[in-house]
Formats: structure tokens, C-alpha cells, sequence
């Protein structure tokens, strides 16, 4: 797997580039040709707590990650664990959407075992119709933190297209916007 490491407000030494590469290199076991998938490393500090950041990408899927501990090692660990789980809890609803299209699933291995982990089936279990008022995103902040969600579609005015406001983890809000 090709790996990008980078560090933001954070030297990355050849010791960290050593253990990421070997910890997050493990994932290949689970990827039929590791090669052709790059996965990006993101390590970031916030007050004392080390943040690292994976994004797996490959052809179908993105994998994705982030934890954040006081040691930058025990925090790699955690996201791999993450990652490693992520797998082997889609691993039946991947293979059974893409069932009828074998050549979809070439990105991965699915004859690993699934550890004795809870299925997890999304069942919908609620339905909504809502009317996009148009306003801007102030006020699209506003209508949020009123309703007590963690995200809030609107029809934004500023960028005249259909958006979403969410609030990070950070307590920060961030904004998509559809095309």
C-alpha cells in the first residue's frame, strides 16, 4: 500500500514513519493488490492529545479513521484497531450488495473471519420529508443548535445550491455543499 504521511505542527521522524508504515501496512492483508490502493496519514496535535487521521482509498470504497490519545504510538494502534473493525463489520453487506457484480469486490479479501462482533444491520428505521427554506448558513447554525441535531439541511442562498451544516468534533461547524 502506498502510504502519504504527513504531520501538521508535527515533525514526522523516521522512528513514527517506521511504526505507521508497519502498523497501517498490516491493512494489506486485507487488499488483493495492495499496490494500486494509497492510503493517506494525517498526525496532528490538539492541546495534549496526538490526533492521526487514515483515509484508505481504493477503487470502490474509502476507508476511513481517527483517534487521538496522549501517545502518538497507543493512538496509531486504535486507529488500525478501528480501521481492522470497520472491515470485518461491512464485510457481509459488501459482498452482499456487490454480489451480482463480482468484479466490484477485486479491492479486497473477504475470506478473513469475522471476530464474534455484533451484526450491526442499518435497518431504517424512520423516514422524513422536510422543505428546504432558503436562508444563509448563520441561520442554518441557528436552526440546528434550536433542534438539537448535529447536522442541518438547508437551501443555502449564498452558494445557491442544497447544503449541510454540521457541528466537528472540534465544536466547530463545517458546511457541504452539493453540486
Amino acid at each position: 500500500m502506498k502510504m502519504i504521511i504527513r504531520g501538521v505542527k508535527v515533525e514526522i521522524t523516521p522512528a513514527i514513519k517506521n511504526h505507521i508504515t508497519e502498523k497501517i501496512g498490516k491493512l494489506d492483508r486485507y487488499l488483493k493488490d495492495p499496490e494500486n490502493v494509497e492510503a493517506t496519514v494525517i498526525i496532528r496535535i490538539r492541546n495534549n492529545e496526538q490526533m492521526i487521521e487514515v483515509t484508505v482509498l481504493t477503487q470502490k470504497f474509502t476507508l476511513r479513521a481517527e483517534e487521538s490519545h496522549a501517545d502518538l504510538y497507543a493512538a496509531v494502534d486504535l486507529v488500525l484497531d478501528k480501521l481492522e473493525s470497520q472491515l470485518r463489520k461491512h464485510k457481509t453487506r459488501l459482498k452482499d450488495k456487490y454480489k451480482k457484480e463480482p468484479n466490484n469486490l477485486k479491492d479486497f479479501i473477504f475470506d478473513f473471519d469475522i471476530l464474534k462482533e455484533k451484526e450491526n444491520k442499518s435497518n431504517i428505521v424512520k423516514r422524513k420529508n422536510i422543505d428546504f427554506k432558503p436562508m444563509d448558513e448563520e441561520e442554518a447554525i441557528l436552526q440546528m443548535e434550536l433542534i438539537g441535531h448535529d447536522f442541518f439541511i438547508f437551501n443555502n442562498i449564498d452558494e445557491d445550491c442544497i447544503s449541510v451544516v454540521y457541528k466537528r468534533k472540534d465544536g466547530n461547524y463545517g458546511i457541504i455543499n452539493t453540486k
